[in-house]
């Protein structure tokens, strides 16, 4: 892969960021928002959209959220492709930069129980600190929990 470049995005890049989502959520466990829920995100104060690209090509994203001295990482996808290529360490960096910038003590996220990203999330030094029963509902309907983690920047 060629030198990777991650800039901010907004509304201008929702096409990319909503085939990034396609491609990197499995629909069958109710992880992805749609285009209306991630352009009202982007317009909240404190909302942050990140794009990840190499040769002009978007291959990632990453949205988070900072209020107060607290920053929640809402979303983070890569293209299938480029999993396992540091596309999303660089991504969770940036975020992680951006928080600590904005004065942020941690770093929220979370994630459905069973996701593989789990393993990722923990070798970056995240935590878990919680969990929400049947907080993802897939598209049979079957309900999956969540774990809710953090990472102190302080």
């Amino acid at each position: 892969m060629t030198r990777l470049t991650i800039r901010p995005a907004g509304v201008a890049d929702l096409a990319e960021v909503m085939s990034i989502m396609r491609d990197a959520f499995d629909p069958a466990f109710g992880e992805a928002w749609n285009a209306v829920q991630c352009e009202a995100m982007i317009g909240m104060p404190g909302a942050t959209l990140w794009l990840a690209l190499a040769d002009n090509q978007p291959l990632g994203f990453a949205l988070s959220r900072t209020i107060a001295e607290e920053t929640e990482l809402l979303l983070i996808g890569v293209n299938r492709r480029k999993q396992g290529q540091g596309v999303g360490r660089q991504l969770l960096a940036t975020v992680t930069e951006s928080a600590k910038k904005s004065r942020s003590s941690a770093v929220f996220l979370e994630v459905r129980a069973c996701n593989t990203a789990i393993h990722f999330y923990e070798l970056v030094g995240f935590v878990q600190v919680g969990s929400r029963s049947a907080y993802y509902r897939g598209q049979d309907g079957k309900f999956f929990d969540a774990c809710t983690y953090r990472l102190d920047l302080v």
